[in-house]
């Protein structure tokens, strides 16, 4: 089972300062469009390749364009032993149909 959160309560969050890792799992041709600011890039391709360096000591918010492919990410983080791991139900489109800022990559 994945946990999720939605777009409202991670606003709030990383409002109040809360110690998140965003994690950006989409293609580098989407993320041009751009992300959540402080994102990490990590096309969903290279995450077993870059297991070691994600933190299991905070909570991760995994996202891609809808939350399919987090969510599906999200899960594989958690059989690999993270259990600090959370998908963004909605992706980045929930994001921004809430009026959250996206910013362009790298900000």
């Amino acid at each position: 089972m994945v946990n999720e959160i939605d777009s409202e309560s991670l606003h709030r969050r990383l409002a109040a300062g809360e110690d998140l890792l965003l994690v950006d799992i989409r293609t580098p041709g989407e993320v041009a469009g751009g992300a959540i600011p402080g994102a990490r890039m990590l096309p969903m391709h290279l995450l077993p390749l870059q297991l070691a360096e994600l933190p299991q000591d905070r909570d991760l918010v995994l996202y891609c364009r809808s939350g399919a492919r987090s969510y599906q990410s999200s899960a594989y983080l958690k059989q690999q032993g993270w259990g600090r791991v959370l998908n963004l139900r909605g992706g980045i489109i929930a994001w921004a149909r809430h009026g959250y800022t996206i910013a362009p990559p790298g900000h």
